[in-house]
């Protein structure tokens, strides 16, 4: 809905008799406040309680292309909603941008007052960074339209653009780069953390595809990042996160792609968990960068427990029949759902397991081998319970090829990914569910080495730790873009004085 069209509505009219600065819909007669001593409840970014004046917010309405909400707009309630709904938060203001210049509005008024800020692209955060209560809330999900230059090869998605979006642009000229597992997840926060797809192996991480981006920094400024361009931001967002501005445009390297694609999952009775996995152990380290492969384990909703493998062989299938022969050989598969299918059927076909609205917990962590020492707690840690499940998310081929120094991105040498999520609908399951999560997790911990900060639920920041030697470098970056730290609702990175 645009400004003029809310404004037409009788809602609208009774949020106005509330808020009489906020009618500025038709920039022709914005109203002069009533009460401009009276402020908007706030918090700072140190969590100090703070007002908010009205004549501010009216001045930054007038300025704004997008909307201002607040609570009682008929839109707030939806606009502060994310994907997960463990995390119900209140911002104080919505800035629901639809140009580069109200999110340079936004972030400066945010900076001026030292206002807590919390930035949503598509919401998709699992630990709930991309909302607050009591700050400003910038939201990019009505900047998402992609566009695709073919002859270049090249995609470019606003910060609000979810990766279905992105495949689809891509795949009607016969593209594709990689893009995650669940297609309403935003290109921006997976972006900035890396990346890891089901093309991966062939294409490296979505950061190893990314040829710029349109930073808005703390101090207001649109700076484009690029390897000619500010190349030390654009080190640093290759991995490092939200930590360095608002990321309203990403410009994608394509490439050619057949969207029809041998793919699918092969799936056997837990019971058989070993001789699969250990199968896997001794043959994953052998397979072409055309392959995607990584166990899974599971219980279904009526009781079933399972051990899965996800396929997708991005090459020739003759040959990714012969690649997958050996796999199809093991055990006595409940189902073999390999064949021959669109690519987007695997892109979205954990869109419904990890819905809008479900209440999701996930901890991660980074592994370098398959060991039998693995093999062993996987089996031995597994839980019966529909609500949670072991994934995995293959790296190895293309990822590897790339130095560890030469993004943010610190995993590198990672041959997976390690996650025990799931989710569930009831409030009163979440204090079980994760305690489910944590224990289970716990078993498999000491086989890793790091984790993806997109995913994980608990972990406060990155600290030192995760990114190794890009640390130093990080937090020097850091201190150059965001010297006051504005952009802290993310796997913080402190800045260097």
């Amino acid at each position: 809905m645009n400004r003029r069209q809310f404004c037409r509505t009788t809602l609208a009219a009774s949020f106005a008799a509330a808020y009489p600065f906020m009618t500025g819909c038709g920039k022709e007669a914005a109203p002069v406040p009533t009460k401009v001593d009276t402020g908007i409840a706030a918090v700072s970014l140190d969590g100090a309680e703070i007002e908010l004046e009205k004549a501010a917010i009216k001045e930054l309405s007038e300025a704004f292309a997008g909307e201002i909400m607040l609570s009682g707009h008929p839109e707030y309630d939806s606009a502060r909603r994310i994907w997960n709904g463990m995390h119900d938060k209140r911002p104080a203001l919505i800035a629901r941008c639809i140009n580069q210049g109200d999110i340079q509005n936004a972030v400066t008024f945010a900076r001026e007052r030292n206002l807590l800020t919390a930035v949503r692209g598509g919401g998709h955060s699992w630990p709930g960074k991309s909302v607050c209560d009591n700050g400003l809330m910038i939201d990019l999900s009505h900047m998402n339209a992609v566009t695709v230059d073919p002859v270049m090869q090249r995609a470019v998605a606003p910060g609000g653009a979810l990766l279905g979006q992105l495949d689809d642009a891509a795949l009607k000229h016969g593209l594709v780069t990689t893009a995650g597992v669940v297609s309403h997840t935003g290109v921006g926060g997976y972006t900035l953390g890396g990346g890891f797809g089901r093309l991966n192996r062939k294409h490296g991480l979505t950061i190893d595809n990314l040829v710029s981006a349109q930073i808005v920094t703390a101090d207001g400024q649109l700076r484009t990042a690029s390897a000619d361009e500010n190349p030390d931001l654009f080190w640093a967002i290759r991995g490092g996160g939200g930590n360095f501005g608002v990321a309203s445009q990403f410009e994608y390297q394509l490439h050619p792609f057949d969207r029809s694609v041998l793919s699918g999952m092969i799936v056997w009775p837990v019971e058989q968990a070993r001789d699969v996995l250990e199968f896997y152990g001794e043959w994953y380290s052998g397979l072409s960068d055309d392959l995607y492969v990584g166990p899974m384990m599971a219980t279904m909703p009526d009781g079933t427990s399972i051990i899965g493998m996800e396929v997708v062989y991005a090459g020739d299938p003759v040959a990714g029949e012969k690649e997958m022969e050996p796999l199809r050989k093991i055990g006595k598969p409940m189902d073999d759902g390999i064949k021959m299918q669109d690519y987007m059927v695997m892109q979205t076909k954990e869109d419904a397991l990890f819905a809008h609205g479900i209440r999701s917990y996930a901890k991660n962590g980074m592994v370098r081998e398959i060991s039998q020492g693995l093999v062993d707690a996987m089996i031995e840690s597994f839980v019966s319970d529909p609500r949670m499940a072991m994934f995995t998310h293959t790296a190895g081929g293309a990822v590897s090829r790339v130095g560890e120094s030469a993004t943010a991105f610190p995993h590198r040498n990672a041959e997976t990914m390690v996650i025990i999520g799931g989710g569930w609908m009831d409030p009163a399951q979440d204090e079980e569910a994760m305690a489910i999560g944590r224990s289970w997790f716990k078993q498999l911990e000491p086989f890793t080495g790091g984790y993806y900060d997109n995913i994980d639920f608990d972990r406060a920041n990155s600290g030192g730790g995760n990114y190794g030697p890009a640390q130093e470098r990080l937090a020097k970056i850091k201190g150059q873009y965001d010297p006051g730290n504005l952009f802290r609702l993310n796997r913080n990175i402190k800045p260097a004085a």
